[in-house]
């Protein structure tokens, strides 16, 4: 009897602690409400009416706000003239890298008709297609030091192949420098001188905190091979907008950067006529280069983006509230109690 015992208690040592040992083993995890995603949360039962509710409230909202955004984009009144290619003579256009590069007179005369009334400011922009700023070379070529504070005027390591002509630092150095815009305009209206405006072309921001008032051009555009623009060297880069503007780069191969602006009306009817020195060279790599004239509204320039996004966003809403509370009173479907629901059923998780 005893040796029955004895063996039925060393038979439950042996499986208690072969269950203990499976436990240490096991990969379950710890039981939490946490780990079992068990948390108090808001588990809504989505019935048809509160599905076409939600449709109907989205449609509502985003149809006007479509309505609207068009409306806005609609005022905005907008010229553009694309002279990359009128701009070379007849004959030069079989080689059209070669005239560019070349000394010939590079003048070009355009005329421009405003269809609309345009209220000031209007703003003048270059538009240049299939250049890509984005590039990640052509990014990094900066000296963002040497910008701000003349002690920094060595820091060129990031900028070659422009980095220093003859020993000596190139400011502002690198590639987005080097390649600056270089096309200039004038306009006037009906045979009358038309100003434009370039100061505050660029963000505050940056002329403040990432161009240095005491940092001048130095040794620019001085190396074996002219990309661009040059630059006044008594004027400090605070100063010069417009290499301000050109120096923050666009994401898209597509851009419009701002020349100027124009303060002054111009009428339906009135004729602008542009003088344009074409000197910057898209040709290379197949660019575009476009004049554009354009005023603005509450929600910026023209874009109908916006306002078709929305309007398509709330006809779909509209159109799946219209469809589904025909499928409800057509063909109804009766909803389950919601009492077998689990965390109805069982809050604690059954722990």
């Amino acid at each position: 009897m005893s040796s029955n015992t004895a063996a039925s208690s060393s038979m439950g040592t042996a499986g208690s602690g072969d269950s203990s040992a499976a436990r240490k083993n096991s990969k379950r995890p710890k039981y939490s409400k946490f780990t079992q995603q068990e948390l108090p949360a808001c588990k809504p039962i989505l019935t048809p009416g509160w599905v076409i509710s939600t449709f109907l409230i989205v449609s509502v909202i985003f149809i006007p706000l479509g309505v609207i955004s068009l409306f806005a984009s609609q005022d905005v009144v907008e010229i553009v003239d694309r002279y990359d290619n009128d701009c070379i003579p007849a004959p030069a256009r079989t080689n059209k890298v070669a005239f560019i590069q070349g000394a010939a007179p590079k003048a070009c005369n355009r005329t421009l008709t405003v269809t609309k009334r345009m209220k000031q400011p209007i703003y003048v922009y270059y538009q240049l297609e299939n250049f890509y700023q984005n590039h990640r070379r052509y990014v990094k070529s900066r000296s963002d030091s040497q910008l701000r504070s003349p002690k920094f005027e060595n820091q060129i390591s990031a900028c070659k192949p422009e980095d220093d002509a003859g020993g000596q630092p190139i400011v502002p150095c690198g590639l987005i420098a080097w390649s600056l815009f270089n096309d200039t305009y004038t306009l006037s209206r009906n045979n009358t001188p038309l100003a434009v405006n370039k100061k505050g072309i660029a963000w505050k921001s940056d002329k403040e905190h990432k161009f240095g008032n005491k940092v001048f051009p130095k040794n620019f555009q001085k190396g074996n091979l002219t990309g661009g623009a040059t630059l006044n060297p008594d004027i400090p880069l605070s100063e010069q907008e417009d290499l301000i503007v050109w120096m923050r780069t666009a994401a898209l191969p597509t851009f419009r950067k701002l020349y100027g602006k124009i303060e002054t009306d111009l009428e339906n009817g009135d004729t602008i006529q542009v003088t344009l020195q074409n000197n910057y060279n898209t040709y290379s790599f197949s660019g575009k280069k476009k004049l554009v004239l354009s005023t603005t509204s509450w929600l910026g320039g023209k874009n109908d983006f916006l306002g078709i996004a929305y309007l398509t966003v709330g006809g779909i809403c509209f159109f799946l509230a219209l469809s589904f509370t025909i499928m409800y009173l057509v063909k109804p479907r009766r909803l389950g109690d919601p009492s077998y629901l689990s965390w109805n059923r069982n809050p604690g998780g059954g722990r």
